[in-house]
């Protein structure tokens, strides 16, 4: 696995998170984990999809559009999702 269980998961990044993820997936998908692993891959699994959510919501807040203001200058404004 990308990570060890020990690993404390709201430290890792995105992208560390998401790579460990992608490997859990794989390794239940295949099969080739006893039950017992399985359970407890699938529950680290569950909390990295957590903090992959969290991250890309925050980064989501973060993000700003460039917009023409009344007076024809530019001004940032926060994104739309919608």
């Amino acid at each position: 696995m990308a990570g060890k269980a020990s690993d404390a998961i709201d430290e890792m990044s995105f992208e560390a998170a998401l790579k460990e993820l992608e490997e859990i997936v794989r390794r239940l998908e295949a099969g080739d984990v006893e039950l017992e692993k399985s359970i407890e891959i699938y529950e680290r699994g569950a909390k990295l999809k957590a903090h992959c959510e969290s991250r890309l919501k925050a980064a989501e807040l973060k993000i700003e559009q460039i917009v023409q203001g009344g007076d024809g200058k530019p001004q940032t404004e926060p994104a739309s999702f919608d």
